[in-house]
């Protein structure tokens, strides 16, 4: 009987396998493996999603950009929270954030000592595919330094209220945490900072609702934090502040 080739013999052979031959067995694995329930959903293989992404426009891409940085919080935060923190499943439709979390004990009132958290996830904007600088964003409207970047602050989705009002600003109140991505300036989705959502800028007119562009630190601050559990220490506080309160920042709005 041939004794089976163990892994590392495979990977040794394959090593010298050319490019050509290496392709060739990947399609031959790919066959043979189960597809991706996404693939499914979709009837395309992930290679024709991928595609399809590259030939996707700006706009498109960008959308894309942001559910990934909403899928790797969920994969690689999420995980590192818990115990402490556990995911709760988020009623309804169209909800002004992406997650719900608590802290409190199974069967605790979610009113009591141990409030739930609401969490929006955004990624920081970028530019020709680099980062965008707080200091190129608006330069006739405010002053902004060049060391932070920039989060666009909007719903995906546009719409009206029966008043005519624009559905796609945010309100404060809406959600508790502001997540953001800083992927393109670190390198990795995971590279989450956290603000208050109350700390945020107003906008120039209506300051019931959040300014849509907004001054994101570079590095942990009074007004922002690379660890969970500081923001939501801040967030329970009750302390008021501005995100701005650590920036020299001119505002003339135009």
């Amino acid at each position: 009987m041939t004794k089976p080739l163990d892994v590392e013999e495979l990977k040794r052979l394959l090593d010298g396998l050319s490019e050509s031959e290496r392709r060739q067995l990947y399609l031959h694995l790919r066959h043979s493996l189960p597809k991706h329930p996404m693939e499914e959903r979709l009837m395309v293989s992930a290679e024709g999603i991928l595609e399809a992404f590259a030939r996707a426009g700006d706009l498109t891409v960008r959308m894309i950009r942001g559910v990934i940085a909403e899928g790797s919080f969920a994969a690689e935060v999420l995980p590192l929270l818990a115990p402490k923190w556990r995911e709760l499943r988020i009623e309804g439709a169209d909800r002004p954030y992406d997650f719900l979390l608590t802290d409190s004990p199974e069967g605790a009132s979610p009113q009591g000592p141990y409030p739930q958290v609401k969490v929006q996830v955004k990624m920081q904007r970028s530019e020709g595919g680099k980062p965008l600088y707080a200091n190129n964003q608006w330069k006739k409207k405010v002053k902004w330094p060049s060391t932070h970047f920039i989060v666009e602050l909007q719903k995906s989705r546009a719409g009206e209220t029966g008043t005519g009002e624009s559905t796609r600003p945010y309100r404060f109140g809406e959600f508790d945490l502001l997540a953001v991505s800083l992927g393109p300036a670190r390198g990795r989705w995971s590279a989450f900072i956290y603000t208050v959502e109350r700390w945020l800028l107003p906008d120039f007119a209506t300051p019931a609702y959040l300014l849509k562009y907004q001054p994101v630190a570079p590095s942990d601050c009074d007004c922002w934090t690379t660890d969970f559990n500081t923001a939501v220490r801040w967030l329970r506080s009750g302390v008021v502040r501005r995100i701005t309160s650590d920036i020299p920042t001119l505002f003339a709005p135009g």
